[in-house]
């Protein structure tokens, strides 16, 4: 893998769920989990609140991002925050959104000024945002809102990686009754654009493949379960195929995600939410990382959530936000060698 020129920004998330404690574990675990070196956006005094209810020795040092490498070896490099932080785990509060907010700003700024890699975001509560007045539908779209300001208009793509899987839902965050309408032949091909470009450009893949989940039971079964398929899903195939892109389907769902399927594809995109995240949260659950694509910039960041349940008890798994730091090194590395 190319060498990582800059480092690596992880944003606070949610400062009452398992955000703090994850970056803390992951930075105790740097060693063993063979973590390249990165800087915390966060207020340093509750991280330090954290680890110490926590019993954990994590040295911690407010930094600038230029400084991180040669503080990571011996402290956890903080950049402070200006907002100050008193979270408690366990008990989301709209007083530390502006936090939460001006972390992810710092964040993207800092990246696109050159002076990091890449950004991993630790999870955010939508809900606890929305009290606080957050007009964006969630965290993707407010980075595409922020990279937009360079006067580009920019379409996030979500993609679910791991070593044994990657997945694309086509369509996110809508009830299931609303995917047939919002499913549309031109929507696919720009998701399938996107993914192919960055599954050449980001992971060096010279010749991507697709596969493309049908929408209804065995893709339809030529119209006699439902016409999408055909009229909608296929079109899209044979456009993506004209661009030259490596694609297949539509392809029966149930039959697409086994280990002797996955070897005929880099990438799998799937017509809605569920039917992408409940094969790779069985086949990879701790491992998995959220990918963005699409965006000018490499941002990763583990594949679940708060988990305000747990916050503050020194359980949650550090895998996935682990996982997350090596592939944004990975896809920051290639990107700034380019």
């Amino acid at each position: 893998m190319a060498e990582l020129r800059r480092p690596l920004l992880l944003t606070q998330g949610d400062p009452s769920g398992i955000g703090p404690e994850l970056t803390l574990r992951a930075w105790l675990e740097r060693d063993r989990a063979g973590l390249p070196p990165f800087a915390v956006l966060a207020d340093p005094a509750h991280l330090a609140q954290v680890a110490g209810a926590l019993g954990w020795s994590v040295p911690i040092v407010a930094v600038q991002a230029s400084q991180t490498a040669s503080t990571f070896p011996k402290a956890l490099p903080v950049i402070p925050l200006t907002a100050r932080v008193a979270a408690l785990p366990g008990q989301p509060d709209k007083t530390f959104a502006p936090s939460v907010i001006e972390s992810i700003e710092t964040a993207v700024r800092l990246v696109r000024q050159g002076e990091a890699s890449a950004m991993v975001t630790n999870p955010i509560a939508k809900h606890v945002l929305y009290e606080a007045g957050f007009s964006h539908p969630g965290h993707t779209e407010f980075l595409a809102a922020l990279a937009g300001q360079d006067g580009n208009a920019y379409h996030p793509v979500m993609m679910l990686w791991s070593e044994e899987l990657a997945v694309v839902p086509v369509t996110v965050h809508i009830a299931l009754s609303a995917v047939p309408a919002a499913l549309t032949t031109d929507l696919i091909v720009r998701t399938g654009r996107i993914v192919a470009r960055e599954l050449k450009e980001r992971f060096g893949l010279s010749a991507p493949r697709l596969a493309l989940a049908g929408l209804n039971p065995h893709a339809g079964e030529n119209g006699a379960m439902g016409t999408e398929d055909q009229t909608i899903i296929a079109p899209a195939v044979a456009a993506l195929q004209a661009d030259g892109i490596a694609a297949s389907g539509p392809l029966p769902a149930d039959t697409l995600f086994h280990a002797r399927a996955r070897k005929g594809y880099d990438a799998a995109l799937a017509m809605y939410h569920d039917q992408a995240l409940i094969p790779i949260k069985t086949i990879a659950f701790d491992e998995a990382v959220n990918v963005t694509l699409g965006l000018p910039f490499v941002r990763t960041s583990p594949d679940h959530g708060t988990a305000f349940d747990i916050a503050g008890k020194g359980i949650a798994r550090p895998d996935s936000l682990m996982a997350a730091i090596r592939l944004a090194a990975r896809l920051g590395a290639r990107a700034s060698h380019s």
